[in-house]
């Protein structure tokens, strides 16, 4: 017995909501992750800065120290308070 299945071509409507909905999906992907990355801590360079105008310290908690107060120097000042 041989059956045959019959199935209808989707309509260019259904077309159009899948690529719009895949869309939506990806760009919305796209801003959480940015998100997560700006999100937490300070950026990468500034740590890097930070490392690089540091690494006189021989000791480890000295470094961190230095570290903490150069970024709190570099940080920009809010006006809105004043």
């Amino acid at each position: 017995m041989l059956v045959k299945l019959i199935v209808s071509p989707l309509s260019p409507a259904t077309h159009f909501i899948a690529a719009a909905l895949a869309g939506i999906i990806t760009v919305g992907n796209l801003f959480f992750i940015t998100e997560l990355f700006m999100r937490d801590g300070r950026p990468m360079e500034q740590l890097a800065a930070a490392e690089r105008a540091c690494r006189g310290h021989a000791y480890v908690s000295e470094r961190e120290a230095c570290m903490r107060e150069w970024a709190a120097l570099t940080l920009p000042v809010s006006m809105a308070g004043k």
